[in-house]
């Protein structure tokens, strides 16, 4: 087995109009939480502006619904946000349906068999013997793990692969108070970050004469499972809840460096060969936290910074918004070295090493 993949397409689909930070938290938040002042202090320090929902909360509280309304509701908007950011890769890329290999799908936000996988694959046109692959519970990191199956089945197979990102989680607005009656900070920051969407990537086996775009080089991942409780994601009678410890930046903090290090010296490369870097935007302290533990320019995460605020934080969507963002950019020259990574639930870390073709 020889080659590479190559990621040649690029889609992704929003639901509805774009809600401003300010007008979620006048209208429904600061009366949801209270008006604390602390919660009103981590909305307008979140680094959104504006995110989508396939949900708006001010028009309906989702809060107190059972889990299977939000799975319910969770069917109706993925299916067609999905269908509409694979079909605009599949164009990105040239390529047809039916000629699609791989169909993996990632998504933490939403349970349904027939999955989504099927579905979007039916509706779309691929291949009835189209293989299909389906990644759940994985988080804000699926996205690299997914892109990594995609990689090396391309390169054993010889044919195309597509990976759809897909998170609705406007679906699982939580109660205010925890089970003592206190607001929960933790879920604060989860609704002040969070956002809607879905992101697609067509990878392509290399072949004479063939589109190459960002090279896959490798995949790597480290779990710091003595901090599994810090970063949680439990499904209860109404819906997800998140739970997140203040700590993750600090447990990042002990293993990037050394991590990404490794990765790039396995390929006798150095952060300065690196013209992008697709940072997985949790949150203003885990994009400052990775910067400051890489000695990265200063404009290093701009393209991760302003996905942070427009978009927010789509969970396994959001690294593939920011790759697509750095191609826009046009911020990697050819022969160039470009790192996606994101994090989540294990602790883990997930880095994808890439080069621009």
């Amino acid at each position: 087995m020889s080659g590479s993949g190559f990621i040649a397409g690029f889609g992704a689909a929003v639901p509805g109009g774009a809600l401003r930070q300010t007008e979620m938290w006048d209208g429904f938040f600061a009366r949801h939480f209270a008006g604390d002042r602390m919660a009103e202090r981590i909305f307008r320090s979140a680094g959104v502006q504006r995110r989508h929902a396939a949900v708006n909360p001010a028009d309906e509280d989702v809060s107190l619904w059972s889990t299977g309304e939000r799975m319910r509701r969770y069917v109706s908007e993925a299916v067609p946000l999905g269908k509409e950011a694979v079909a605009a890769a599949l164009a990105d890329a040239g390529l047809a349906p039916d000629e699609v290999g791989l169909f993996v799908v990632a998504s933490c936000t939403g349970y349904v068999t027939p999955g989504l996988d099927i579905r979007v694959a039916a509706d779309l046109g691929m291949a009835p013997d189209v293989q299909r692959l389906f990644i759940g519970h994985m988080g804000c990191y699926a996205a690299i793990p997914a892109l990594g199956a995609a990689g090396d089945y391309v390169v054993a197979r010889n044919k195309p692969a597509v990976v759809l990102c897909l998170e609705l989680t406007s679906l699982h607005v939580q109660p205010p108070a925890d089970d003592h009656g206190r607001i929960d900070l933790g879920q604060v920051v989860s609704h002040a970050l969070f956002g809607d969407a879905a992101a697609a990537i067509v990878v392509l086996p290399d072949a004479p004469g063939a589109r190459r775009g960002l090279e896959v080089l490798e995949i790597a991942a480290l779990t710091d499972a003595a901090t599994a409780d810090h970063m949680t994601w439990e499904v209860t009678d109404l819906g997800f809840r998140m739970g997140l410890s203040p700590e993750v930046p600090r447990v990042l903090a002990r293993h990037v460096r050394a991590m990404v290090s490794e990765l790039l010296g396995r390929h006798r490369l150095t952060t300065e060969d690196v013209d992008g870097w697709a940072v997985h935007p949790g949150g203003p302290r885990i994009l400052s936290t990775v910067a400051e533990q890489l000695a990265l320019p200063a404009d290093a995460l701009d393209a991760s910074k302003a996905v942070l605020a427009e978009r927010g934080n789509c969970s396994s969507a959001t690294v593939l918004l920011v790759l697509d963002a750095l191609r826009a950019a046009g911020r990697s020259r050819a022969g160039r070295a470009v790192v996606a990574m994101a994090f989540g639930p294990g602790l883990t870390l997930y880095v994808a090493l890439l080069r621009q073709g």
